[in-house]
């Protein structure tokens, strides 16, 4: 490859080294077994994400001919050549982890995957009923008898090629035929065991009776495939009119859109390969032939087996807030002050309780709201659709171009607008990936605006695995602040000048570049300077060389970086006063908490936004300061414990590697993300014991006219 930039990580490989941090987590024994049948289900999860728009992305560039050197010296082509070797590098990794490490521990504690040849005769039986009554109705060859005639497959499904015996008028000729398993088939199967939870996958059974599909034939072979398609198209917003449609066409696109990756069976045939790969207009570099069943991703369904509780985790349920009474009028609560939520240690229920009132309190005017990403049966969505109901103004930007959400943002905004919701489409040229909900109130002294800021989107679901923090507050400046924020985003107004807050693509990197000098500027006046910072994502060249820049000034920079990371730290001259750290652990670290020393005035921040350029200059996001002491306490404290942690953070190397964080010889192994859970225990613990140490009459209720 060309001669990296020294002072640049290449982000594509960058990202591949995150992959597999998350399949160290499957090979680490101190990890309860079916989570580690986890990581590798989410490392293939997150492989098929990588093809379908990194991988896709580059790929496209590539066949329209503009290949050009990327900021860190590669080409197009040296890209994908070297993304090729890591990546079958890692899918061996992830293989050799499944079949020689988890496979016989599974088997020891009761599960385990078995091959048709090594069933008893009445195991035999029962899938030769499963195959005639459920799946041979269901599902139908397709042959090819052109390679012009191949069928129009979709991405990331399971398929059979099935090859013929030839004719006798043509036996220089193979045949094949294509069979699609449609999503609804359950991917394991389970067998009659006494003794374990045994299953086969649903290919091998298919392929065991396959010559029921061709009476008179005779099947040479029949092996599973499946393809990966090229995900990163977009709508031409300059020509969508109707963004909602066009939206559709790019879904319906996505579907027809060029393989950009072939995953076999390594048992295939020369033969079988060489029409794949003639059919699929695909090289040698973009097929991956693998020693066991194809999309590790489907082992989730053995993950969720119930009676395995050992299995797995302990549960960390989500604690209630101590500063959220249980059942408490929100709005009680934000006016008395400042609420800071930290999710999943604490619970997610605030905030949806927050917005279910909103749409039941008879004082409440208005909500204002983006959604980027939800849940099925949102609690959020059906309380936006009863506000409008019951007269109230409610207004929601639905972010339509929200990646591998489009289908469903699509159906919620439809059925917000036909709730009475008034809906916006996003904006023209911009992702709006900003978290915010604003409320507007009538009160006895007036009207008064409460709002939540997040870090994470209103997605209950996921609210319960990833680390988020959230801001309720009714703080005016920040309330005028959201307020001007959203109109501007839903009107046709220019971006302002805010009170408090930053939002990008106008301002957010200004600011964080102009707090990174200001540090830089006082460690050159010899005065102490500090940053901290955690994100999901470092990738913006302005900010690493202003990050650089603070460095040989002499500032200390602490970086907690879950994913990429294209700033190398430890460099001498360059960036020896840099770590960067990342955690890997039960919930996904997905926090955006910056803070800045400023002379000892602490500045801390939380935002929507990870330091890459599409976030700071093609989405519109948001940067908010966080000002009460308490709230601002408690981040500064998330951050350094984040920055301790010596079980599950690895850090980064110069060369782009990763080793782990190991405890001193007189330290204690800590683990943030437990020291995060039993600090939210024994706070909604405290606060439980002190609803009993105030007595609070039960007065009667107002009878009217009184």
């Amino acid at each position: 490859m060309a001669k990296n930039d020294l002072q640049m990580l290449n982000r594509e490989l960058s990202w591949l080294e995150f992959n597999s941090r998350v399949l160290e987590e499957a090979r680490d024994a101190t990890v309860p077994l079916l989570e580690r049948l986890k990581f590798v289900a989410i490392s293939s999860s997150n492989l098929d994400e990588f093809f379908m728009v990194r991988v896709g992305g580059l790929q496209q560039l590539l066949e329209e001919g503009k290949s050009a050197l990327d900021a860190n010296g590669f080409t197009t082509e040296q890209q994908l050549a070297e993304i090729s070797r890591r990546t079958q590098r890692l899918v061996a990794d992830q293989y050799q982890c499944l079949l020689k490490e988890l496979d016989p521990e599974l088997s020891a504690a009761g599960i385990q995957r078995v091959r048709v040849e090594t069933l008893e005769p009445e195991q035999l039986a029962h899938i030769e009923r499963i195959f005639t009554h459920d799946l041979y109705p269901l599902i139908s060859p397709i042959a090819v008898k052109m390679l012009a005639a191949f069928p129009l497959l979709p991405g990331l499904r399971l398929n059979l090629l099935v090859r013929l015996e030839p004719d006798k008028e043509s036996p220089q000729t193979p045949r094949f035929a294509v069979m699609h398993l449609p999503r609804s088939l359950a991917r394991f199967i389970a067998v009659p065991d006494p003794a374990k939870y045994t299953c086969i996958p649903v290919e091998e059974i298919i392929a065991a009776f396959i010559a029921r599909f061709f009476p008179g034939e005779t099947v040479v072979e029949c092996v599973p495939f499946r393809i990966t398609r090229n995900a990163d198209l977009t709508v031409r917003e300059d020509q969508a009119g109707d963004l909602l449609g066009h939206m559709r066409e790019v879904l319906d696109a996505r579907k027809r859109s060029n393989c950009v990756r072939l995953e076999v069976d390594e048992r295939i045939s020369e033969a079988a390969l060489a029409f794949l790969r003639q059919a699929l207009r695909i090289n040698f570099g973009q097929i991956y032939k693998v020693p066991g069943p194809i999309d590790l991703s489907a082992f989730w369904a053995l993950v969720k087996l119930p009676g395995f509780d050992k299995l797995k985790d302990k549960a960390w349920p989500a604690q209630a807030s101590p500063d959220v009474p249980p059942d408490a009028a929100m709005f009680d609560v934000i006016a008395r002050k400042d609420v800071l939520l930290f999710h999943p240690f604490q619970s997610f229920e605030p905030v949806a309780r927050f917005i279910e009132q909103a749409a039941d309190d008879p004082g409440v005017l208005a909500i204002k709201q983006i959604l980027y990403r939800t849940n099925e049966n949102s609690r959020i969505v059906a309380a936006l659709a009863r506000a409008a109901g019951r007269g109230k103004l409610v207004t929601a930007l639905v972010e339509l171009k929200a990646r591998f959400d489009e289908a469903r943002n699509i159906e919620w905004a439809e059925a917000l607008e036909h709730a009475g919701v008034q809906v916006i489409y996003g904006l023209k040229r911009l992702k709006v990936h900003a978290k915010v909900c604003i409320v507007v109130r009538r009160e006895p002294t007036g009207v008064r605006r409460y709002v939540h800021f997040g870090t994470g989107n209103y997605n209950e679901v996921t609210a319960r695995l990833y680390s988020d923090v959230g801001l309720l507050t009714c703080n005016e400046d920040f309330a005028a602040d959201a307020a001007a924020f959203f109109n501007a985003v839903t009107g046709y107004s220019q971006p302002i000048q805010y009170r408090k807050i930053a939002a990008a693509p106008h301002g957010l990197r200004a600011r964080v570049i102009e707090m990174i000098e200001s540090e830089t500027e006082r460690s050159k006046q010899g005065q102490k300077a500090r940053i901290m910072a955690k994100l999901n994502a470092l990738v913006h060249r302005d900010v690493i060389e202003a990050l650089y820049r603070a460095s040989q000034a002499g500032v200390r920079i602490d970086l907690n970086i879950r994913g990429v990371c294209c700033l190398r730290p430890g460099v001498p001259g360059l960036s020896e006063n840099i770590t960067v750290t990342s955690i890997l652990d039960r919930f996904l670290e997905h926090s955006r908490i910056l803070y800045f020393l400023h002379g000892g005035e602490e500045r801390v921040f939380i935002s929507s936004a990870d330091w890459m350029p599409r976030n700071l200059d093609r989405r519109v996001e948001l940067l908010v300061p966080v000002e009460d002491p308490a709230c601002r306490s408690r981040l500064i404290a998330i951050l350094k414990t984040s920055m301790r942690d010596t079980v599950k953070a690895r850090r980064l190397l110069p060369d782009g590697s990763y080793e782990r964080v190991k405890p001193s010889r007189r330290g204690k192994p800590l683990r943030a993300q437990e020291v995060f859970y039993r600090e939210a225990c024994e706070a909604a613990q405290q606060a439980r014991k002190n609803l009993y140490m105030v007595f609070e009459p039960q007065l009667p209720a107002k009878k009217p006219g009184k």
